[in-house]
């Protein structure tokens, strides 16, 4: 009996749609998450990036569970004294809905190479628009 590794070369990406309507922040994002990382696949191996290109759409229309769009905040530093700033995630997804949506992804994806090069796969668009139509990604619904 022969175990099969896995290998760069072996590795074959393909494109993935998600629909961020009307869907918790946490779902999609464990969802693309698990994509990006490759979990879905039988060939799954934590060194490569085995993953898939995720493509979000409507990332202004994603819902948070409970109170935290008013109390949930995100914290930044100005790097001068007492430069600390907070916007609360109401307010955050109003400005930059997309940025919600990926400090989400990026918190659940290996904090190394291989995660910095697997979130470089990921695309979030605010509308219903996206500009990779050209790689005809396959559309699953989360819901």
């Amino acid at each position: 009996m022969k175990t099969f590794v896995q290998s760069a070369k072996n590795i074959s990406k393909s494109w993935v749609l998600l629909d961020a309507d009307g869907v918790v922040l946490g779902k999609v994002a464990s969802f693309a998450a698990a994509i990006l990382k490759g979990k879905h696949k039988p060939t799954y191996s934590s060194n490569l990036d085995d993953g898939d290109c995720v493509v979000i759409i409507n990332a202004e229309k994603i819902r948070l569970s409970g109170d935290k769009l008013n109390s949930k905040f995100h914290y930044w530093h100005t790097n001068h004294m007492g430069g600390i700033k907070k916007l609360s995630y109401g307010e955050l997804l109003e400005k930059k809905p997309s940025f919600v949506l990926e400090r989400a992804i990026k918190g659940m994806l290996p904090k190394n190479r291989l995660g910095r090069v697997q979130f470089g796969n990921l695309y979030v668009f605010s509308g219903s628009n996206h500009k990779h139509q050209a790689q005809s990604p396959k559309k699953i619904d989360i819901k």
